[in-house]
């Protein structure tokens, strides 16, 4: 009790920021809007993973492929037993947990010392309200959103040289995505920076960057390609800097300022791509980048994190939506702070960080009032209605698919696939192969399919004597009969 009452005001900022995130993630699934990609995938994992079998992604692919080689995600393996408890809302709960928990370890690298607990609570604020992680907790799960959670806490036990503590926490890190690794290259660089006049930690520091860069090296180009149908790692999506890794890094060595000019343009001349970078820059700019100037060891930490963004051949990875933005927050919460708390003028310290924490939420209110690259704002703006409602009877839907087998094959559409995915066997509509039942809405989003193409399988399906029709409202859920 007396630790409650010592951290009062950080204790009702978690119980705030928890509720709002559980407003709009929890709130989210119920109303269908999480989808087979990513959310799906990954439930039917953790089934996979608590039943002691490796996935084998036929969620989303054709043919099956461990999924491990689609990406290097060990957290899904211990996240697994969850299930058993929360259901198809596990991955949601875990993510909001260690998005509180990685909030704290803000607070606590900046309470943990006199000269900078005064501005430790606007520090984890600013992680709290920022941006990336508002745009994370709207779309579904990602293990990234773990990682990044962790960094402050791997600041932390840096700080005070808890060095065992600190590479188990490392270790934890490299194995939650296999781009992490390379983040974490440049995160320990930036550390042994920070810390270059004590000898013990720079040296540390430097050893866990190459160990990093040497597991980024081998999950990527030994284990995954191992692990994949086509012996390759997939997930190289940088055309324009050429074919491989090692052909984008000499690109970025021999052409540095045709480089840097592709982090500010529409590279690729993407149809809608104009100004999608441009958006990303303002925000950070507003959310306090700026700051950095005087530390530019944390913008070193980023440069992967604007590369891997911006360098991408798909525009939507260029902006602010999504989960692709992160691994901003604990760099700049804690970069920008460190700044503020060095200011020579004490009286400045607070307005100043006050300013920036009030900047950083009026850039996440703009992420969700409007947008350069299109959000589905429903999903994100819990302080409108429409964030609590959809135009069908979504509770009696829920009824309905509760009443499917928990042993039946399913072909779901998207937006129903991830409540049904605890399950062995269930595939992303219009994928149907051996399904005894078939679950889609033309209310829905029809990708993979275009609207025309939807519309013609489904009527083709529903009118079919093979299906039998168990309800038809405005979500269509057909069972295979005998034929």
């Amino acid at each position: 009790m007396e630790i409650l009452k010592k951290h009062k005001y950080f204790v009702l900022t978690l119980v705030f920021f928890g509720v709002l995130y559980a407003l709009i993630s929890l709130v989210n699934h119920y109303f269908f809007r999480t989808y087979a990609l990513d959310l799906g995938a990954y439930n039917n994992a953790l089934f996979d993973y608590v039943h002691f079998q490796l996935n084998d992604s036929t969620v989303f692919k054709e043919t099956s492929e461990n999924l491990l080689a689609d990406h290097f995600d060990i957290y899904l393996i211990l996240f697994a037993p969850l299930s058993l408890i929360f259901g198809t809302y596990t991955l949601l709960i875990v993510q909001i947990v260690f998005l509180l928990f990685g909030g704290a370890g803000v607070y606590a690298y900046f309470k943990s010392s006199e000269k900078t607990a005064p501005i430790a609570l606007m520090a984890a604020v600013f992680f709290y309200s920022f941006f990336g992680v508002f745009g994370a907790v709207a779309n579904d799960y990602h293990s990234n959103v773990i990682a990044a959670s962790l960094i402050p806490w791997f600041f932390y036990l840096v700080r005070y040289k808890k060095i065992l503590a600190s590479s188990f926490l490392l270790l934890l890190l490299i194995l939650s995505k296999e781009n992490i690794s390379l983040w974490l290259v440049f995160v320990c660089l930036g550390l042994g920076i920070e810390y270059r006049k004590d000898v013990y930690r720079r040296n540390y520091l430097l050893i866990a960057s190459v160990f990093s860069g040497i597991c980024f090296v081998i999950i990527t180009s030994v284990l995954m390609p191992a692990l994949a149908n086509n012996n390759q790692y997939p997930h190289f999506h940088y055309s324009y800097l050429g074919n491989s890794s090692s052909e984008a890094l000499i690109h970025l060595i021999t052409h540095p300022v045709e480089s840097i000019s592709m982090l500010f343009t529409n590279h690729n001349n993407s149809l809608g791509g104009d100004f999608v970078k441009m958006e990303l820059h303002v925000l950070l700019l507003f959310s306090g980048l700026l700051f950095l100037i005087k530390k530019p060891h944390y913008l070193l930490m980023l440069v992967p994190i604007y590369f891997q963004k911006l360098f991408h051949d798909n525009y939507s990875m260029w902006g602010i939506g999504g989960q692709y933005s992160i691994e901003f927050a604990p760099i700049l919460a804690i970069g920008i702070f460190m700044v503020v708390a060095e200011f020579k003028k004490q009286n400045l310290i607070k307005p100043i960080g006050v300013i920036i924490v009030c900047l950083a939420i009026g850039s996440t209110f703009r992420t969700m009032d409007n947008t350069v690259y299109f959000t589905n704002k429903s999903q994100i703006r819990f302080y409108q209605k429409s964030h609590y409602q959809r135009d069908y009877n979504v509770a009696e839907v829920h009824q309905e698919l509760s009443k499917i087998p928990a042993d039946a094959v399913v072909s779901a559409q998207s937006s129903f696939l991830p409540h049904l995915s605890l399950r062995d066997n269930i595939y992303q509509f219009p994928m149907i192969k051996d399904a005894e039942y078939i679950i889609y809405s033309e209310m829905e989003n029809t990708y993979p399919l275009k609207d025309e193409e939807f519309i013609a399988l489904t009527n083709k399906l529903k009118d079919a004597s093979e299906w039998q029709v168990l309800y038809d409202a405005e979500v269509i859920i057909l069972k295979r009969g005998i034929n």
